[in-house]
């Protein structure tokens, strides 16, 4: 395992690209497959999914869109709780498949209040796909259908993740050293 150390923490290898690729590409055959005859809207959530969401669409061979939205709820190393309006939403979404792809899914207070919002817009259906999901901290009823990988409850960078807008080019998954 190899350490880096991002501003004043440490952080060791826990996830090499090469698992996250494997990992991707099963949740894209699962959505292929799921969403063959839907033409689905992905809603990439940035900042934090842009690395997760590309990889995706290299897999997703079935017609689709894609469109990035903003909402914001870390500041540092921990979950703010406060969940601005999702952004650069400038599709009409009534009527369609909507599959909401995020980096990270923790407490679920920041998916509930994307939900929340996102409904009101009379899609079909709305399906969220992350590249992580944290159980043990999930604090709402979600239904993920598409997580690439569940993780235990502690911080990472890397792989479009950061600490202070900082790891986020890392090609690997980073996990905080508790020393």
């Amino acid at each position: 395992m190899s350490r880096i150390t991002i501003k004043d923490l440490t952080f060791e290898t826990s996830i090499p690209e090469a698992t996250i690729l494997e990992r991707v590409e099963r949740v894209a055959e699962k959505l292929n497959k799921d969403m063959a005859d839907k033409t689905p809207l992905f809603l990439a959530v940035l900042n934090g999914s842009f690395m997760y969401a590309s990889d995706l669409m290299k897999f997703i061979n079935i017609p689709c869109e894609i469109s990035f939205v903003k909402v914001a709820s870390y500041a540092g190393t921990e979950s703010s709780g406060k969940v601005t309006e999702v952004i650069g939403l400038n599709e009409d979404i009534t009527g369609r498949e909507i599959v909401i792809v995020e980096d990270i899914v923790d407490t679920g207070h920041t998916m509930e209040r994307m939900l929340e919002i996102l409904k009101k817009k009379n899609p079909a259906n709305i399906h969220i796909s992350t590249l992580l999901l944290k159980p043990g901290k999930l604090q709402v009823p979600l239904d993920i259908e598409y997580a690439a990988m569940e993780i235990p409850n502690d911080f990472i960078v890397g792989y479009g993740l950061d600490y202070d807008q900082q790891g986020r080019n890392l090609r690997d998954i980073y996990t905080l050293v508790q020393e």
